[in-house]
């Protein structure tokens, strides 16, 4: 047996097969990102509660049209219903990620863009306002389509990772062309001290983790060899102070997304990273990353469905339980650049479900969710309040679409949400761990992530047959806190 597979086959049996409806009718307008070069990729998507009502709202990137806040309208356990919410109005946007920057209890956006960048401070209510200037973010024209944050220490304030694509001013480009990126470091009330990160390899995603559990979280790049040709690689970066790693077997691909989960138990996040042809999920060894086996399962080389045999292109991916038989499943976006015709036209998303022994299988065109418009950015998050995780999806030049997650015959299920005093009042960096009859399960709170999105709210277990569980916490600065008991089928906020 692969020591890969070993917490999957603690699991029980499957319980049930995904299903997802259609429910794109309940957003107020049709939404498109849109756009020509500069747009290719981004078209990312944050998803997190702005009003207080535990439902999340959606924040869409919109390329050459407006990005558009949807406030969540639904019912728990209905369709999914949205409104249209106010923000400032912003055109050029790549994409979003939800974080509250000054620990005041809202959340606000990193709003990351083609052009100069900004930040959206939340005032409660799905009422935000424009303070890049305030909190002093240093202005940079460039084409932001990666972000990544975290606390370190007792700072007041997150060190941020703003990822930039191809440099637009050099005559040269596109191709070795790629743009330097930023590490900023946290001021007394805002932004302070930025830390170049030269050369870069045309990143297109980035997340912040402690890789090894060392209590030192580090910065994984994962970047685009179409535009830096040569002599770059998937990048690991010590943050501070701020070193690249070189002890590592490095990778080179056609990065496009990030995500990680624990899939073997052992409390290390694996990695996966979506590209042109193979996605890429490695295992986490502690001492570094080991590709995962083709039988795995999880490559989604090629369309699942339909006629196109060419290679499938991936953007965002995500990790998540659809039908809470405890064990996570892997959503990936798909779509062609453009027009490339070396890669698939038609090319479905995929849902790759995970099976008791470890390996994943196909399941998107089942699930109803495979649809052939040029996917991007997504979100699988509970939409309505009834433990299944929902999915939202940004297409380039095509509507955005709505998936209510149906599934009958789901697992039980618990989530977790962390507070604790300022800074940093979301406990980034925490780690949380449930245990139930089913097996153990560890999930840490990030910041980054995906492609050009993320999602701020609670962490979803889904729990199989098991009637009960306990979770305990390991919050950033590594104090434990004591077991405890999860509520079935509902949130468990922990406040430390």
């Amino acid at each position: 047996m692969k020591a890969g597979l070993v917490l999957a086959v603690l699991a029980g049996p499957a319980l049930a097969e995904p299903r997802f409806a259609d429910d794109r009718a309940g957003l107020p307008i049709e939404h498109v990102y849109s756009g020509g070069w500069e747009h290719f990729v981004g078209g990312g998507l944050a998803a997190f509660d702005c009003n207080g009502d535990a439902l999340p709202e959606l924040f869409a990137a919109g390329g050459t049209e407006p990005a558009r806040l949807f406030v969540n309208r639904s019912e728990t356990g209905g369709a999914l219903r949205f409104g249209l919410g106010s923000v400032p109005e912003l055109k050029g946007v790549t994409g979003a990620y939800p974080l509250d920057f000054d620990s005041d209890g809202h959340l606000d956006l990193a709003v990351l863009r083609v052009g100069l960048n900004r930040i959206l401070r939340g005032m409660g209510d799905c009422r935000f306002e424009d303070v890049t200037e305030d909190w002093a973010l240093p202005e940079r024209d460039a084409w932001t389509t990666a972000f990544a944050a975290t606390w370190e220490g007792t700072a007041a304030w997150p060190t941020v990772f703003f990822g930039n694509y191809v440099d637009r001013a050099d005559p040269d480009g596109p191709f070795e062309a790629c743009d330097s990126s930023d590490v900023i470091r946290p001021g007394p009330e805002g932004f302070g001290a930025v830390e170049v990160v030269a050369p870069g390899f045309c990143t297109l995603s980035a997340l912040i983790s402690d890789w090894q559990r060392s209590g030192t979280p580090e910065l994984r790049l994962s970047n685009d060899r179409h535009y830096y040709v040569r002599g770059g690689y998937e990048q690991m970066f010590r943050l501070s102070p701020l070193e690249e790693r070189q002890d590592w077997a490095k990778v080179s691909l056609w990065g496009m997304g990030i995500a990680s989960r624990d899939l073997t138990g052992d409390g290390l996040p694996e990695v996966m990273m979506t590209s042109m042809g193979d996605q890429l999920l490695q295992f986490n060894r502690g001492t570094g990353f080991e590709d995962a086996p083709y039988d795995q399962g999880a490559t989604a080389h090629r369309p699942h469905t339909g006629e196109d045999g060419r290679p499938s292109t991936g953007w965002h991916a995500e990790f998540g339980d659809v039908d809470n038989d405890g064990r996570a499943d892997l959503f990936i976006a798909k779509g062609n650049v453009d027009q490339m015709p070396g890669m698939a036209m038609q090319d479905p998303n995929t849902l790759l479900l995970q099976r008791a022994d470890g390996t994943f299988e196909e399941v998107g065109a089942a699930a109803g969710i495979a649809t052939m418009d040029r996917a991007r950015g997504a979100a699988l998050v509970d939409l309505n309040g009834d433990g299944l995780l929902d999915l939202a999806v940004v297409n380039r030049r095509a509507p955005m679409e709505l998936w209510r997650n149906v599934t009958e015959g789901a697992g039980q299920w618990t989530a977790v949400t962390l507070t604790q005093d300022a800074p940093n009042r979301r406990a980034v960096g925490a780690w949380v761990e449930l245990r139930s009859s089913e097996g153990q399960q560890v999930q840490e709170v990030t910041i980054g992530g995906g492609h050009v999105g993320g999602t701020a709210g609670p962490l979803h277990f889904g729990l199989g047959q098991a009637d009960a569980a306990q979770v305990r916490v390991t919050w950033p600065d590594g104090s434990v806190g004591p077991w405890q008991d999860a509520w079935i089928g509902g949130v468990t906020d922990i406040r430390r």
